[in-house]
């Protein structure tokens, strides 16, 4: 096998290639990384933009939802699902557990905590406001603060969210607020 020359500073570079494994030039773990955090802290940032959004979004879903009753939830769910862990995926980075509390959270997805906490930071945020597990992450919960201030509904955020129900995993969260808001909307009108 031939000899790696090792730069100064380089070692951990010139371990890996000694180890035979790919390295593409110009790419590094941690960029790939940054990219994630950079789309995830715009998105905080705009937590006004995308909550009005997002609630026009919803009305619009909410007025398909005879579409989505005749044709049937569970028809459109896997190309629903498709679209919205692209969106989602993209600007929030989302794990997908089917309980969406991003209109919550100043759209920062709880689920990014490698802690994976639902209500709150843990107690190691570092002092410069990056995680305690991933030293060079921005912690998933100074960020919903942040992001839960510039919201309109921006207290949403001292409500307590339910622990997660693994059986919801990998569906559709906009389905599910749909039919709920569809459910809770003809009860409203049965009572009047």
């Amino acid at each position: 096998m031939a000899d790696v020359v090792q730069k100064p500073g380089n070692a951990a570079a010139g371990a890996k290639a000694a180890s035979g494994a790919f390295t593409p030039a110009g790419v590094s773990p941690n960029r790939r990384a940054r990219h994630k955090y950079t789309v995830r802290l715009w998105a905080v940032r705009n937590s006004r933009l995308l909550e009005w959004f997002y609630g026009r979004f919803a009305d619009a879903f909410l007025l398909l939802h005879p579409l989505w009753k005749k044709i049937g939830y569970q028809r459109v769910e896997r190309p629903i699902t498709f679209i919205e862990r692209n969106v989602k995926g993209f600007l929030f980075d989302c794990r997908m557990c089917g309980q969406c509390a991003l209109s919550s959270t100043g759209m920062s997805c709880p689920m990014n905590c490698p802690k994976q906490l639902r209500n709150g930071p843990c107690g190691g945020v570092r002092a410069n406001g990056n995680c305690e597990v991933e030293p060079d992450m921005p912690c998933v919960w100074v960020q919903a603060w942040n992001g839960s201030r510039n919201m309109a509904k921006g207290d949403a955020i001292l409500k307590v969210q339910k622990p997660v129900n693994q059986s919801l995993r990998e569906t559709s969260s906009w389905l599910r607020v749909t039919a709920e808001a569809a459910a809770a909307r003809e009860a409203a009108s049965k009572e009047a």
